[in-house]
Protein backbone atom coordinates (compact mmCIF):
# COMPACT_ATOMS: atom_id res chain seq x y z
CA UNK A 1 0.00 0.00 0.00
CA UNK A 2 2.76 2.39 0.93
CA UNK A 3 4.94 1.59 -2.05
CA UNK A 4 2.32 1.25 -4.82
CA UNK A 5 0.16 4.30 -4.28
CA UNK A 6 -1.05 6.03 -7.50
CA UNK A 7 0.97 9.12 -6.49
CA UNK A 8 4.12 7.06 -7.01
CA UNK A 9 3.75 7.56 -10.75
CA UNK A 10 3.96 11.35 -10.36
CA UNK A 11 6.85 11.03 -7.92
CA UNK A 12 8.66 8.85 -10.47
CA UNK A 13 8.19 11.56 -13.10
CA UNK A 14 9.48 14.20 -10.69
CA UNK A 15 12.48 11.99 -9.87
CA UNK A 16 13.19 11.70 -13.59
CA UNK A 17 12.99 15.49 -13.83
CA UNK A 18 15.50 15.73 -10.98
CA UNK A 19 17.97 13.44 -12.76
CA UNK A 20 17.51 15.40 -15.97
CA UNK A 21 18.05 18.67 -14.09
CA UNK A 22 21.32 17.40 -12.62
CA UNK A 23 22.43 16.23 -16.05
CA UNK A 24 21.51 19.61 -17.50
CA UNK A 25 23.47 21.48 -14.82
CA UNK A 26 26.62 19.55 -15.63
CA UNK A 27 26.08 19.80 -19.37
CA UNK A 28 25.36 23.53 -19.27
CA UNK A 29 28.32 24.21 -16.98
CA UNK A 30 30.64 22.18 -19.22
CA UNK A 31 29.41 23.98 -22.35
CA UNK A 32 29.88 27.51 -21.04
CA UNK A 33 33.10 26.55 -19.26
CA UNK A 34 34.59 26.48 -22.74
CA UNK A 35 33.56 30.10 -23.36
CA UNK A 36 35.98 32.66 -21.83
CA UNK A 37 34.44 35.77 -20.28
CA UNK A 38 35.39 39.00 -22.02
CA UNK A 39 36.52 40.53 -18.72
CA UNK A 40 39.22 37.89 -18.28
CA UNK A 41 38.49 37.70 -14.55
CA UNK A 42 38.65 34.40 -12.73
CA UNK A 43 35.77 33.30 -10.50
CA UNK A 44 37.85 34.15 -7.43
CA UNK A 45 38.69 37.62 -8.72
CA UNK A 46 35.08 38.36 -9.67
CA UNK A 47 33.86 37.20 -6.27
CA UNK A 48 36.44 39.35 -4.50
CA UNK A 49 35.51 42.45 -6.49
CA UNK A 50 31.79 42.04 -5.76
CA UNK A 51 32.35 41.35 -2.07
CA UNK A 52 34.55 44.44 -1.72
CA UNK A 53 32.02 46.57 -3.60
CA UNK A 54 29.43 45.52 -1.02
CA UNK A 55 31.72 46.27 1.91
CA UNK A 56 32.19 42.58 2.69
CA UNK A 57 35.96 42.84 3.05
CA UNK A 58 35.99 40.30 5.88
CA UNK A 59 34.34 37.55 3.80
CA UNK A 60 37.13 35.44 2.28
CA UNK A 61 36.95 33.48 -0.98
CA UNK A 62 38.42 30.00 -0.70
CA UNK A 63 38.95 27.15 -3.18
CA UNK A 64 37.49 23.72 -2.39
CA UNK A 65 38.06 20.36 -4.04
CA UNK A 66 35.49 18.86 -6.35
CA UNK A 67 33.31 20.06 -9.16
CA UNK A 68 30.11 22.07 -8.60
CA UNK A 69 30.82 22.01 -4.86
CA UNK A 70 30.49 25.79 -4.65
CA UNK A 71 28.63 27.26 -1.68
CA UNK A 72 28.42 30.12 0.77
CA UNK A 73 28.96 29.12 4.40
CA UNK A 74 26.79 31.45 6.53
CA UNK A 75 28.28 30.21 9.82
CA UNK A 76 31.91 30.89 8.87
CA UNK A 77 30.91 33.66 6.44
CA UNK A 78 33.08 32.26 3.67
CA UNK A 79 32.48 31.96 -0.07
CA UNK A 80 33.85 28.58 -1.14
CA UNK A 81 34.36 27.93 -4.83
CA UNK A 82 35.21 24.67 -6.55
CA UNK A 83 38.60 24.73 -8.23
CA UNK A 84 37.23 25.00 -11.81
CA UNK A 85 35.22 28.04 -10.71
CA UNK A 86 37.89 29.58 -8.46
CA UNK A 87 40.65 29.45 -11.06
CA UNK A 88 38.54 29.53 -14.24
CA UNK A 89 37.71 32.64 -16.23
CA UNK A 90 34.79 31.27 -18.22
CA UNK A 91 31.14 32.32 -18.34
CA UNK A 92 30.35 29.34 -16.10
CA UNK A 93 33.03 30.24 -13.57
CA UNK A 94 31.91 33.84 -13.24
CA UNK A 95 28.22 32.93 -13.09
CA UNK A 96 28.63 30.40 -10.27
CA UNK A 97 31.08 32.58 -8.32
CA UNK A 98 28.80 35.60 -8.45
CA UNK A 99 25.80 33.48 -7.48
CA UNK A 100 27.55 32.46 -4.26
CA UNK A 101 28.43 36.09 -3.59
CA UNK A 102 24.70 36.75 -4.01
CA UNK A 103 24.12 34.59 -0.94
CA UNK A 104 26.75 36.53 1.01
CA UNK A 105 24.96 39.76 0.09
CA UNK A 106 21.63 38.26 1.16
CA UNK A 107 23.23 37.46 4.51
CA UNK A 108 24.49 41.03 4.88
CA UNK A 109 21.13 42.68 4.08
CA UNK A 110 19.15 40.09 6.07
CA UNK A 111 17.15 38.93 3.08
CA UNK A 112 13.90 37.71 4.74
CA UNK A 113 13.71 34.29 3.09
CA UNK A 114 17.34 33.56 3.89
CA UNK A 115 16.80 34.58 7.52
CA UNK A 116 13.78 32.27 7.65
CA UNK A 117 15.78 29.45 6.09
CA UNK A 118 18.56 29.82 8.68
CA UNK A 119 16.03 29.81 11.52
CA UNK A 120 14.32 26.72 10.13
CA UNK A 121 17.53 24.74 9.68
CA UNK A 122 17.99 23.34 13.23
CA UNK A 123 14.36 22.15 13.33
CA UNK A 124 14.47 20.76 9.80
CA UNK A 125 17.75 18.97 10.47
CA UNK A 126 16.08 17.07 13.30
CA UNK A 127 12.73 16.63 11.55
CA UNK A 128 14.18 15.21 8.32
CA UNK A 129 15.97 12.51 10.31
CA UNK A 130 12.98 11.57 12.43
CA UNK A 131 10.20 11.76 9.81
CA UNK A 132 11.13 8.61 7.83
CA UNK A 133 11.34 6.54 11.03
CA UNK A 134 7.94 7.74 12.22
CA UNK A 135 6.32 7.12 8.85
CA UNK A 136 7.75 3.63 8.42
CA UNK A 137 6.86 2.65 11.97
CA UNK A 138 3.38 4.14 11.62
CA UNK A 139 2.59 2.30 8.40
CA UNK A 140 3.99 -1.01 9.66
CA UNK A 141 2.05 -0.78 12.92
CA UNK A 142 -1.02 0.76 11.24
CA UNK A 143 -0.89 3.50 13.87
CA UNK A 144 -2.53 6.62 12.44
CA UNK A 145 -1.26 8.99 15.14
CA UNK A 146 2.33 8.00 14.42
CA UNK A 147 1.80 8.51 10.70
CA UNK A 148 0.28 11.91 11.37
CA UNK A 149 3.27 12.90 13.48
CA UNK A 150 5.61 11.72 10.74
CA UNK A 151 3.73 13.84 8.21
CA UNK A 152 4.09 16.92 10.42
CA UNK A 153 7.85 16.42 10.66
CA UNK A 154 8.13 15.69 6.94
CA UNK A 155 6.15 18.87 6.22
CA UNK A 156 8.89 20.88 7.92
CA UNK A 157 11.47 19.42 5.54
CA UNK A 158 9.28 20.20 2.54
CA UNK A 159 8.72 23.76 3.76
CA UNK A 160 12.49 24.20 4.01
CA UNK A 161 12.94 23.18 0.37
CA UNK A 162 10.15 25.49 -0.74
CA UNK A 163 11.73 28.42 1.16
CA UNK A 164 15.04 27.60 -0.54
CA UNK A 165 13.59 28.36 -3.98
CA UNK A 166 13.24 32.17 -3.62
CA UNK A 167 16.62 32.26 -1.89
CA UNK A 168 18.31 30.65 -4.89
CA UNK A 169 16.39 32.63 -7.50
CA UNK A 170 17.14 35.89 -5.70
CA UNK A 171 20.86 35.07 -5.45
CA UNK A 172 20.94 34.38 -9.19
CA UNK A 173 19.13 37.61 -10.09
CA UNK A 174 21.51 39.58 -7.86
CA UNK A 175 24.47 37.85 -9.47
CA UNK A 176 23.42 38.62 -13.03
CA UNK A 177 22.56 42.24 -12.25
CA UNK A 178 25.94 42.79 -10.57
CA UNK A 179 27.85 41.08 -13.35
CA UNK A 180 26.25 43.46 -15.84
CA UNK A 181 26.67 46.61 -13.74
CA UNK A 182 30.32 45.81 -12.97
CA UNK A 183 31.11 45.08 -16.61
CA UNK A 184 32.07 41.45 -16.02
CA UNK A 185 30.08 40.39 -19.09
CA UNK A 186 28.94 41.94 -22.37
CA UNK A 187 25.46 41.87 -23.85
CA UNK A 188 26.10 38.75 -25.93
CA UNK A 189 27.34 36.90 -22.84
CA UNK A 190 24.16 37.45 -20.82
CA UNK A 191 22.52 34.47 -22.53
CA UNK A 192 25.23 32.14 -21.25
CA UNK A 193 24.93 33.48 -17.72
CA UNK A 194 21.16 32.95 -17.78
CA UNK A 195 21.62 29.39 -19.04
CA UNK A 196 24.09 28.48 -16.31
CA UNK A 197 22.10 30.05 -13.48
CA UNK A 198 18.78 28.75 -14.82
CA UNK A 199 20.03 25.16 -15.03
CA UNK A 200 21.26 25.31 -11.43
CA UNK A 201 17.92 26.68 -10.21
CA UNK A 202 16.06 23.84 -11.91
CA UNK A 203 17.67 21.29 -9.58
CA UNK A 204 16.13 23.03 -6.56
CA UNK A 205 12.72 23.14 -8.25
CA UNK A 206 12.88 19.41 -9.00
CA UNK A 207 13.92 18.54 -5.44
CA UNK A 208 11.09 20.63 -3.97
CA UNK A 209 8.58 19.02 -6.37
CA UNK A 210 9.61 15.50 -5.38
CA UNK A 211 9.27 16.29 -1.68
CA UNK A 212 5.93 18.02 -2.18
CA UNK A 213 4.49 15.06 -4.10
CA UNK A 214 5.74 12.65 -1.45
CA UNK A 215 4.06 14.74 1.23
CA UNK A 216 0.77 14.72 -0.70
CA UNK A 217 1.07 10.96 -1.07
CA UNK A 218 1.50 10.44 2.67
CA UNK A 219 -1.40 12.76 3.43
CA UNK A 220 -3.69 10.86 1.03
CA UNK A 221 -2.70 7.52 2.54
CA UNK A 222 -3.21 8.90 6.04
CA UNK A 223 -6.62 10.30 5.09
CA UNK A 224 -7.61 6.96 3.53
CA UNK A 225 -6.61 5.04 6.62
CA UNK A 226 -8.42 7.46 8.90
CA UNK A 227 -11.57 7.11 6.81
CA UNK A 228 -11.33 3.32 6.97
CA UNK A 229 -10.93 3.43 10.74
CA UNK A 230 -14.03 5.60 11.05
CA UNK A 231 -16.06 3.13 9.04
Amino acid sequence: MLFFHPMDFLILIAFGLSLWAQFRVRGTFNKWEQVPASSGLTGAQAARVLLDRQGLYDVPVEPVHGRLTDHYDPLSRVVRLSEPVYYGSSISSLSVACHEVGHAIQHKVHYPMLVLRHRMFPVVSFASGVAPLLLIAGFLMQWANLIGLGIIFFSAAVAFQVVTLPVEFNASSRAKALMISEGFIRNEEERGVSKVLGAAALTYVAAALISLLELIKYILIFAGQSQSDDE
